[in-house]
């Protein structure tokens, strides 16, 4: 393990050495947690990056931030979040824009996560929420699309949803660092959501995904009983329980008698 902060040159050179582990995490405490967990890279909205307690709390992390297709239209806004992504402490950053963006991203030394096989914001070129990969035709284009990205000048990208065995062979003939969700062991590495290892919403989970906890029964539990704690305030403060003795100011009798007089006092001198 590299106990400092990864760089891409670690990255490289761990290629075909051992399976690079990375989660989706959209808060602070997820990014503690994979710290402490060991995990090697995270990816995260550009927003958590502004976050005070983010780099505290995730310091040896190599964070990529997501820079969501749609959210930007030129290759001069996708330059100026990612140069606003990394002086925030990110990586690298991730973008499924066209070539000429990631060309340009990378003219500038910006490591760039591209994205190849099921791409969500662009499934309507492919038939919808479905493996790719699965044809001959289908899987050259996947090998094209990464050696156009290795052209370009990314330093890794995602494969998602491609057979295993498709994503190994071009796995083992680009110098990409192909990180794999859903497309199985013969990759660099593997990526997952962290609410989908949380088990933290009642959606869809994708095959790939894998629940380690149950959060969202805990969430359940921890609603009803702040359901439960909001009901019972109220029904003491209907019934006269709260607020109690020890919840209240204590002052002394004569204090307060000498209060009154001022008031009474005070009243009569206002008329």
């Amino acid at each position: 393990m590299i106990s400092r902060k990864m760089t891409v040159a670690d990255l490289r050179a761990l290629k075909g050495k051992r399976q690079l582990v990375m989660l989706r995490v959209e808060t602070a405490e997820d990014a503690a947690a994979a710290e402490q967990a060991g995990i090697d890279m995270i990816s995260v909205p550009p927003s958590l990056l502004t976050h005070p307690d983010f780099r505290d709390a995730a310091p040896s992390l190599f964070c990529v931030a997501s820079l969501s297709y749609g959210m930007y239209a030129t290759a001069k806004e996708y330059l100026r979040a990612a140069f606003e992504a990394r002086r925030a402490g990110a990586d690298a950053v991730y973008c499924a824009a066209s070539l000429r963006i990631v060309r340009r991203l990378a003219e500038e030394r910006i490591p760039v996560c591209g994205h190849v096989g099921m791409i969500p914001s662009q499934i309507t070129w492919t038939g919808g929420f479905k493996a790719v990969g699965k044809t001959v035709e289908s899987a050259m284009e996947i090998w094209r699309n990464v050696t156009e990205l290795e052209m370009a000048g990314a330093v890794m990208a995602e494969i998602e949803v491609v057979p295993e065995s498709v994503a190994a062979e071009i796995c083992s003939r680009t110098s990409l660092i192909l990180m794999s969700m859903g497309a199985g062991a013969g990759c660099d590495g593997q990526y997952m959501f962290a609410v989908d290892i949380l088990g933290s919403h009642k959606g869809h989970y994708p095959r790939h995904s894998k629940t380690y906890r149950n959060f969202a029964a805990e969430y359940d539990r921890l609603q009803s009983e702040r359901i439960g704690a909001f009901r019972d305030f109220a029904d003491d403060v209907a019934r006269g329980t709260y607020p109690a003795p020890g919840h209240v100011v204590p002052l002394d009798g004569e204090i307060l008698a000498e209060f009154v007089r001022k008031l009474s006092e005070s009243n009569g001198n206002s008329r």
